[in-house]
C-alpha cells in the first residue's frame, strides 16, 4: 500500500479577487474538496476602506485582512468538504499575486493597520496591478542603462512598474514617513507564510523575479544612490536570504493551526507566485514546457537549461521554477480583464435580455455570435493594451486600440477581435523567445479562461501549434499542495512531486491550417499597429526604448503615452 495514500495537503491560492484553497491527496493529486471566499474589499481602486481618501489613477490596493479571512474560511471549508480527518494533512503551501507587496513593521505587522498610517495609501499591499509607478520605473531603467548594470538584460532590458523597486521608489519619493517606518519590504507571498509559521522567510522566485536578485545579490548600493541617496539600504528591508522552493519554510504555528483548523506542527512550504506553481500542476517543469496561466491576465512560465537575454521579458532566473532550471517569464497585463470590461461596458442591454432568454452568460451569447464568423469577417484588429503591456515592451503607460470599426461593426465582432488580439500577444511573446533561441516545445493552457473553448481553439490557430491544457481548475492551488508535499517529504523533489500529482491533456486543441493562414495575415496587421503604437517617438522625438534604431522616422507614433499623460494631469 502506498504510504502517501491517507496523507493529504492543503492548497491555498491568493488570487485578485478571491483566495481558494483545495485538499489534495499525496498519493496520486486526487482533488477531495475545495472553497473560495471571495475579499471583501476586492480590489482598492477608488479610496481607501472606511476613509474619503481619494486614489490617484493606476492605483490598486488590497487589504491584508482579507488575505487572513481566506485561512479562517476556505481552508476549513475545504477540509470539510473534502471530507478529511485535519490528522491525516501533511503540510500547507501557499501561492499569490506577484509583485503584490506591503510595508511592514520587524514583526509582520503591516502598516495600514497601525493607527498612526491607516488613511494613508502608501501604508497598504500594492497589488500586482499598480501601475502608478511607472515613472519610476522609467527612471530605475534609464539609469541602469546608463550604467550598464549587468541584471538589466536577464529583465529584457526593462524593469516593470508592478515590481519592488519602483514601487518601493514611489513610497520614498511620495510619503517618505511610510517609507521610513517601513522596517520590512515584504512580498505578500512571504507575507501569508509568516503568518503561518511566525517565522520569516523570503522564496527566491519573489526574489529573483520580483526583487532583482541575479547570481545571489540585489542591485548595488551606488546603483540605488543613483536613484534617490534616500533609497540607499533599501535591500535592507528585505529580510533574510531567500530559501529554494519546495523547501520547508517553518510548521504551522498554534494561531494559524486555530484559523485553519489544521493540526499545529505541520510543515509549511516556502512561499511562491501563482504562476509558478501552476507548472508543477500540470506536470510541466521540463525544458521547453510553457505554461500559460490565462485569467484576468496571463503569465507565461518555462523551464529552461539554456541562459538567454529575451528581449522584453519578465525575467529569467536560476531556480525560478524548479531547481536546476532557469525559469523564464513572460506576461500580458490583461486578458480576461478585457473580456470583463467589455461586458461591462460595451454590450447593449438587448443582448443582454437575449443571453438571459437563452439561459447563458453575456460572454456565452457574445462567443457562440463570434465563433459563428469566419476569421476576418469582422474586418477589425486590435492592441490588447488595456492595462499596460507587460511583454515584449514592458510598458505600462500604453493603451488599446481598435482599427477598423464601421457603424456595421456589432458587439460580437469586437469581442472576438478582443480575444484574438489577446492570442496576437501570446505568439509575439513565444516568437520572441524562439527567435532569441529558447524553443517553446510546448504550450499548455492553465487558468479560469479554460472554460472559453472557442476562446482555446483561436489561441491554438494563432499560434500555429497544439495546446496542452491542465487537467484541474484549480491549477495555483493544486501546485501549491505539491510544493506543500515536497515540503513535508512525501516526494524528494517537485519534479517527482509534479510526475505524481499534476495532470495534463496532451495537444488538446489542434491548430486549423486554414484558420491558421488566415490568422497569419491579421497577425501581420497586428505587429504592424503593434510596432507602430508601442515603438512609437519619445519624449525627445527618437525612437522610444525597445523600438528597432531609425524606427520614429519611420512613422512610429508616441500618441498613447501623451493621451495617457493628459488624462493623468486631469485626474491629478
Amino acid at each position: 500500500m502506498n504510504a502517501n495514500s491517507d496523507r493529504y495537503t492543503v492548497g491555498v491560492d491568493f488570487g485578485t479577487l478571491s483566495g481558494r484553497a483545495v485538499v489534495v491527496r499525496v498519493s496520486d493529486g486526487a482533488e477531495l474538496g475545495a472553497a473560495v471566499h471571495e475579499y471583501a474589499h476586492r480590489v482598492i481602486d477608488d479610496r481607501l476602506p472606511g476613509t474619503d481618501v481619494r486614489l490617484g489613477p493606476d492605483w490598486a490596493l488590497q487589504s491584508p485582512g482579507d488575505w487572513r479571512e481566506v485561512l479562517r474560511t476556505a481552508v476549513p471549508q475545504a477540509v470539510a468538504a473534502a471530507g478529511v480527518p485535519p490528522e491525516h494533512v501533511i503540510g500547507i503551501g501557499t501561492d499569490f499575486t506577484a509583485c503584490t507587496v506591503l510595508p511592514a513593521t520587524a514583526d509582520g505587522t503591516p502598516l495600514c493597520e497601525t493607527e498612526r498610517f491607516a488613511a494613508r495609501p502608501h501604508a497598504w499591499p500594492k497589488l500586482w496591478k499598480h501601475h502608478a509607478a511607472q515613472p519610476h520605473a522609467d527612471r530605475i531603467n534609464a539609469v541602469a542603462a546608463k550604467r550598464g548594470e549587468t541584471w538589466l538584460p536577464r529583465y529584457g532590458g526593462k524593469i516593470s512598474s508592478e515590481w519592488q523597486f519602483a514601487k518601493g521608489l514611489q513610497v520614498l519619493e511620495e510619503d517618505p514617513e511610510v517609507y521610513g517606518a517601513a522596517e520590512r519590504w515584504i512580498e505578500a507571498a512571504d507575507w501569508i507564510v509568516w503568518q503561518l509559521t511566525g517565522v520569516e522567510t523570503r522564496n527566491v522566485c519573489t526574489a529573483g523575479y520580483k526583487a532583482i536578485r541575479q547570481d545571489g545579490a540585489y542591485p548595488s548600493e551606488e546603483f540605488l544612490a543613483e536613484l534617490n541617496p534616500g533609497f540607499t539600504g533599501f535591500t535592507g528591508k528585505f529580510g533574510p536570504e531567500p530559501v529554494p522552493l519546495g523547501g520547508l519554510a517553518g510548521t504551522l504555528s498554534a494561531t494559524a493551526a486555530a484559523w485553519t483548523g489544521l493540526p499545529e506542527g505541520i510543515a509549511v512550504a516556502v512561499g511562491n507566485v501563482d504562476a509558478h506553481v501552476t507548472a508543477a500542476a500540470a506536470d510541466a517543469v521540463r525544458p521547453g514546457q510553457m505554461v500559460a496561466i490565462m485569467g484576468t491576465s496571463t503569465c507565461h512560465i518555462m523551464p529552461s537549461d539554456a541562459l538567454a537575454e529575451i528581449p522584453g521579458m519578465c525575467g529569467v532566473v536560476r531556480d525560478g521554477i524548479v531547481p536546476g532550471l532557469w525559469g523564464y517569464e513572460a506576461g500580458q497585463s490583461a486578458v480576461g480583464d478585457i473580456l470583463g470590461w467589455f461586458v461591462e461596458t460595451c454590450v447593449p442591454g438587448s443582448y443582454e435580455r437575449e443571453a438571459e432568454r437563452l439561459g447563458v452568460s453575456v460572454h456565452e451569447h457574445l462567443t457562440a455570435l463570434a465563433a459563428g464568423q469566419e476569421v476576418g469577417r469582422h474586418g477589425l484588429v486590435a492592441l490588447d493594451w488595456h492595462n499596460g503591456n507587460r511583454s515584449v515592451l514592458v510598458d505600462h503607460d500604453l493603451s488599446a486600440v481598435v482599427v477598423g470599426q464601421t457603424l456595421a461593426t456589432r458587439p460580437e465582432d469586437t469581442y472576438r477581435a478582443l480575444i484574438e488580439a489577446t492570442a496576437f500577444g501570446a505568439r509575439t511573446i513565444v516568437e520572441a523567445f524562439e527567435t532569441s533561441g529558447v524553443p517553446v516545445r510546448e504550450f499548455v493552457a492553465a487558468g479560469g479562461l479554460l472554460k472559453n473553448r472557442f476562446l482555446m481553439q483561436v489561441y491554438a490557430d494563432v499560434l500555429r501549434r497544439p495546446l496542452s491544457v491542465i487537467g484541474s481548475e484549480q491549477g495555483c492551488a493544486l501546485g501549491s499542495a505539491i510544493h506543500a508535499a515536497v515540503a513535508a517529504g512525501a516526494h524528494p523533489d517537485i519534479t517527482a512531486a509534479a510526475a505524481a500529482m499534476g495532470k495534463r491533456t496532451e495537444a488538446a486543441y489542434l491548430p486549423d491550417p486554414a484558420r491558421a493562414a488566415a490568422y497569419d495575415l491579421l497577425y501581420a496587421e497586428y505587429r504592424r499597429l503593434h510596432d507602430h503604437f508601442g515603438r512609437g517617438e519619445g519624449p525627445g522625438g527618437s525612437a522610444a526604448s525597445g523600438g528597432p534604431a531609425g524606427f520614429a522616422a519611420s512613422g512610429g507614433n508616441d500618441v498613447l503615452h501623451r493621451l495617457r499623460a493628459l488624462r493623468n494631469r486631469a485626474g491629478a
